[in-house]
């Protein structure tokens, strides 16, 4: 029952939310360009203090949104975008990715998301980014206009980045300077699965070693910590200190100017890692995945934990489990007040968030809390809200203009705003589209 209720998720998610007019002839310049644009007459959807505003206009000028409002007066010379019928929403933000960061799974040399050692915070995800990846334009096409891009592998794989799907080069597609996250895998204490035939003594040997081993490189991030701000004020404290990339970027934790991202999904293990993050005094913990987060929500609320949740597309972690537990569980953690967002966790799929979005509203959870959730809510867990995730004068205009709800199959992006820049819909796939549309047939 499980794998057909697998195929059919698998099947809904082969359509793109937002898909483009495949149509559109071909965009002169790829990455768009800049100016002053009102969108009018539109439903505009701020998921800011103004909510919902009927027959609204939305003004883009430069990289802004400058007015939003039903009263808006259209500037001199902007390019007037008739919004009757449409909807416009702030660009969805996935909470974790490998966008960018993997060209094709099976073919090693595409794959930029881990590096070699188990201790390696200070690898980059954001260094990893191939800004001309074929999965960057079909993504936005869905209406995900930026995601956390997260390595892999080893107990500190690296740091994540909070990207926009779209510029030229790596620092062009960062958020924020301040938006990177260092990821940390929590060591799993339990079996692995079926296929772990291994005693429950050598479980038990294998997760205190690897938790010792967390424990001593955090204790010597800490003293590094501890030299490299005395340092800061008496140069001859650090003389004696060598560089350690590894150390230094945990000392960024440590300090409280970076948040660490802890990946865990099982019960127990989340309940270990909040512990862990309590008793060494973790300035700002993020929790990533929590499958099984709506096991222990309320351990997770009381330690006023955030949670980027997810996939919500997935098989229960437990076959004694009712089905729909993974798309139930973002509402679950939610409902009892805890900040939530979405991570879809896929690559070339990343374009489904909005469906992840869609099953949860779909299993109990509430359609604007959800919406909020991968806009305003997943800014303001990853610590950009004062950027993006609502439409508000002053901020990045990271703007979707569809035909209605983006959680729905059936909707199309008629208009898509990144860095206020007018984005072609063009991606890989509305390109071989046009192709066969225009093909005629061989002359052998």
């Amino acid at each position: 029952m499980i794998r057909l209720l697998l195929f059919a998720t698998l099947a809904l998610t082969a359509v793109a939310p937002a898909t483009a007019q495949p149509n559109n002839p071909p965009p002169s310049n790829p990455q768009g360009r800049q100016g002053v644009f009102a969108i009018t007459n539109a439903r505009l959807v701020t998921m800011g203090p103004q909510g919902v505003i009927e027959g609204g206009t939305l003004v883009i000028r430069g990289s802004r949104i400058e007015a939003v409002g039903a009263g808006v007066a259209v500037p001199e010379g902007a390019e007037v975008i008739d919004g009757t019928g449409l909807d416009v929403y702030p660009g969805m933000i996935d909470g974790g990715s490998g966008a960018g960061l993997t060209e094709v799974g099976s073919v090693p040399e595409t794959r930029d998301n881990d590096d070699l050692g188990d201790l390696i915070p200070h690898f980059q995800a954001l260094t990893a980014i191939n800004p001309n990846s074929v999965v960057l334009p079909v993504t936005r096409l869905g209406g995900v206009t930026s995601a956390v891009v997260e390595p892999s592998g080893g107990l500190f794989p690296g740091t994540a980045a909070l990207v926009r799907l779209h510029g030229y080069t790596p620092d062009q597609m960062l958020v924020a300077p301040e938006a990177r996250y260092v990821v940390l895998e929590f060591p799993r204490t339990g079996r692995r699965g079926s296929f772990d035939q291994r005693s429950d003594d050598d479980i038990k040997k294998a997760a205190d070693k690897a938790l010792q081993k967390l424990n001593d490189t955090w204790d010597a991030a800490v003293a590094y910590a501890r030299v490299d701000s005395a340092a800061a004020v008496q140069p001859e404290a650090g003389r004696e200190r060598p560089y350690t990339p590894a150390l230094a970027a945990l000392a960024d934790v440590v300090r409280g100017q970076r948040a660490l991202l802890v990946r865990v999904d099982v019960a127990a293990d989340i309940e270990k890692a909040l512990d862990w993050a309590k008793t060494r005094r973790v300035p700002r913990v993020i929790l990533s995945g929590a499958m099984e987060g709506w096991r222990v929500r309320d351990r997770i609320r009381e330690a006023g934990v955030p949670v980027l949740a997810g996939p919500v597309l997935a098989v229960p972690t437990r076959a004694s489990d009712r089905y729909d537990r993974a798309y139930a569980n973002p509402g679950l953690m939610a409902d009892a007040g805890i900040p939530v967002s979405i991570r879809s966790g896929e690559t070339e799929n990343t374009r489904n968030l909005p469906f992840h979005a869609g099953f949860a509203t779909a299993y109990g959870w509430n359609r604007d809390a959800a919406l909020r959730a991968v806009t305003i809510g997943a800014a303001e867990i990853l610590g950009v809200a004062d950027r993006i995730g609502s439409l508000e004068p002053g901020k990045i205009a990271d703007v979707i203009v569809t035909t209605g709800d983006p959680f729905e199959t059936r909707t199309t992006l008629r208009r898509l705003f990144m860095n206020g820049y007018d984005v072609p819909l063009a991606s890989r796939q509305t390109d071989l589209y046009r192709e066969f549309l225009r093909r005629t047939p061989s002359a052998q």
